[in-house]
């Protein structure tokens, strides 16, 4: 594992290594590494999270959307277009798992929010699915299915898709009296439920803790893998297994080479966003933990011979 001093001592040089091939993943096509907030510990606020995503060599950035739709479409095109960045996606702006009156609110401005998503190049919205709830899962089934097909239809206007991200740690589907969706090929069979537009938020740390495979992300296809998480995870048993306790890209166990070849090999273009969540310091600099984020992706990215 990089602590702090080693990346230190690293970073001078992968700014010499990466030079402006870094930049270039933002023009061209293929996979490319975006920044995901994970990485800077809340210390950059939108839109100088995209200046430092661009200034560090990222090819992309994650959307930080009520953020950008307080400056205005023009200004958030101009940015992106000015710094080179492609967008890998932004959250849902809309709570499907609480009260209908919540619901319901939150679907009437979906549809402004959904046109400046696709005014600004980003096509991706994500939520979180709950993995266990406090309602038994056949009626918590029916009410999520009626509503994601609203959100999906609404989406589907803009050509922006929605992806749902699964939960696999053994916590969160024990969190609640009643399990409900966490298994990734159940939580695609639901998606295709909600419409074409409607797949999967894949996060390797959920897809190695809910026990998918390689031959599932073969399955699943380009048409439903929205976008990526990557981190990693040490060796630990399923019940000590929580989510702030994950690994940069390359320092644990997970097959991350697989996963990457798998995602090259049904043809994915798209963002993927280091999530490390609880790796980077408190003390680390936005900027360091930005760097350190980008080295270790990059480099298993090329172990596993998705990009040069």
């Amino acid at each position: 594992m990089l602590n702090r001093r080693d990346f230190v001592k690293s970073a001078a040089g992968l700014g010499a290594a990466l030079g402006c091939g870094a930049r270039a993943w933002g023009a061209a096509s293929g996979m490319y590494v975006s920044l995901n907030g994970s990485l800077v510990g809340g210390k950059v606020a939108w839109p100088e999270f995209a200046r430092l995503a661009a200034r560090v060599g990222y090819g992309g950035t994650d959307l930080n959307l009520a953020a950008a739709m307080k400056e205005g479409l023009e200004p958030t095109r101009a940015l992106l277009a000015e710094l080179k960045l492609r967008t890998a996606f932004c959250s849902l702006p809309v709570t499907a798992t609480r009260d209908e009156d919540t619901f319901k609110k939150g679907l009437e401005g979906l549809e402004e929010a959904a046109k400046f998503a696709s005014g600004v190049g980003c096509g991706r919205m994500v939520v979180v699915f709950p993995a266990s709830s406090q309602t038994p899962k056949q009626e918590l089934r029916r009410t999520l299915k009626e509503r994601y097909t609203a959100v999906g239809k609404v989406l589907a206007g803009h050509n922006v898709r929605l992806g749902l991200e699964f939960l696999g740690p053994m916590h969160f589907r024990s969190s609640a009296p009643h399990e409900f969706i966490w298994r990734m090929n159940e939580t695609l069979e639901f998606a295709k439920e909600c419409g074409p537009n409607v797949g999967l938020l894949l996060d390797v740390w959920h897809w190695y803790h809910a026990g998918a495979t390689v031959a599932d992300i073969i399955a699943a296809g380009k048409s439903r893998i929205v976008t990526i998480h990557l981190s990693d995870c040490a060796k630990m048993a399923p019940e000590d297994v929580r989510d702030n306790q994950r690994l940069m890209p390359g320092e644990g166990v997970i097959d991350l080479v697989g996963f990457l070849r798998a995602l090259k090999q049904i043809g994915y273009q798209d963002g993927v966003s280091p999530e490390p969540i609880g790796r980077v310091p408190k003390e680390m600099s936005a900027e360091d933990g930005a760097r350190l984020g980008l080295e270790t992706t990059l480099a298993v990215m090329r172990k596993a011979g998705v990009i040069g």
